[in-house]
């Protein structure tokens, strides 16, 4: 029998971002500037009607992700390409580290998310808008 090594959550967390892009608020700031930059909100609609969004960022609840993502999936999202700039973000960066990692396997290569988050942005005083529960 072949013995398993458990990891925790934390370690994984930091395994994906050792091998992914990781951006700063500012980073991520400078990148929507440019045109065909997508950014994709992984939070779920509660915490984003609690805590407000990144206007324009496109909301795929990390759990519909690899669906949504998928483009021989009937649940696609046509704005998710594998060609495309993507940047995702959740509350402080540990799902979209993993999130990152996922995408990578779908064919993504030009994928990175924002470290610690939309807490970060919010603390480095970037817009912010109202949030809603859809």
């Amino acid at each position: 029998m072949s013995e398993t090594s458990n990891k925790t959550a934390a370690q994984m967390v930091a395994e994906a971002k050792g091998a992914i892009e990781n951006l700063t608020p500012q980073q991520v700031a400078e990148e929507l500037e440019k045109p065909g930059v997508l950014l994709v909100d992984i939070r779920d609609s509660d915490e984003r009607a609690q805590n407000g969004v990144i206007s324009g960022a496109l909301h795929v609840s990390r759990g519909m992700l690899e669906f949504r993502a998928d483009p021989t999936s009937p649940y696609h999202n046509p704005a998710l390409t594998p060609d495309k700039r993507v940047i995702l973000h959740c509350a402080s960066g540990g799902r979209s580290a993993l999130a990152v990692s996922t995408l990578k396997q779908l064919g993504y290569t030009d994928v990175a998310h924002m470290d610690g988050g939309f807490n970060t942005w919010k603390e480095q005083g970037k817009a912010v808008a109202e949030g809603s529960s859809e």
